[in-house]
């Protein structure tokens, strides 16, 4: 029984940063969607905000993967 605070308190801490990183990934979305709208974006800019944001998708999954693991039956 003494795990279970401890896990728990994992989890919260797990579910707050994916709604953190979660945020971020929108954020950066809308960031490079109105830079692109602009026409005259910096391609480099671009590339590295798109690289961020995919950094951000892979940082996401793997939380999710971990709070909430695919079960085979």
């Amino acid at each position: 029984m003494r795990d279970e605070p401890n896990q728990l308190d994992r989890t919260e801490r797990l579910q707050v940063r994916l709604q953190g990183l979660t945020r971020e990934h929108r954020d950066l979305d809308d960031a490079i969607s109105a830079l692109e709208q602009t026409g005259r974006a910096d391609m480099l800019t671009l590339r590295r905000l798109k690289k961020q944001k995919l950094g951000l998708k892979d940082q996401i999954a793997r939380i999710e993967d971990e709070l909430y693991p695919d079960i085979i039956a």
